[in-house]
């Protein structure tokens, strides 16, 4: 990849996108839903339930949080250890240790925090397949930082 005059922000905005846009496809997959009843159920973390019943701008709503959501996890990242993990080789432990962080804090602060109020309540399957997915949305955050930040390729 082409070296950017702005790693830091490169390294926030490839991990952000990527990472928020394959996480719309992977609760899809989970959920059985498909993503634009994924992106109406992300808008009504805002909205309440009558979103759920939306259209296009509820879903457009939704995509414009993951992605704002995206950003700023992968912000906290980059800014606090991203310059760490692109100097060392074992950057893939990081990103997923991150995962479990932000599995962690979605399922238990802000998702309870939001208009649906609702609580997680996990079959084993699900939980699995969650934290699976958050393990990765933290492994591409983590790619990034390293691609990005690194002095040398990935």
């Amino acid at each position: 990849m082409p070296r950017s005059r702005h790693p830091l922000l490169a390294a926030i905005l490839w991990g952000g996108f990527v990472a928020g846009t394959l996480d719309i496809g992977a609760a899809s997959l989970i959920s059985g839903y498909g993503p634009l009843v994924i992106l109406r159920y992300i808008a009504a973390g805002l909205l309440g339930k009558a979103a759920l019943a939306g259209g296009a701008t509820e879903a457009a709503l939704g995509l414009v949080l993951q992605w704002a959501m995206s950003l700023l996890i992968a912000a906290i990242f980059v800014l606090i250890v991203g310059r760490r993990v692109a100097a060392t080789p074992r950057w893939p432990v990081w990103g997923v240790a991150y995962g479990v962080v932000v599995f962690a804090v979605m399922n238990y602060v802000v998702v309870p925090l939001s208009a649906l109020s609702k609580v997680p309540h996990f079959s084993v399957f699900s939980f699995i397949a969650n934290l699976a997915a958050m393990l990765l949305f933290g492994w591409i955050i983590a790619f990034f930082a390293r691609t990005k930040l690194s002095n040398r390729a990935a």
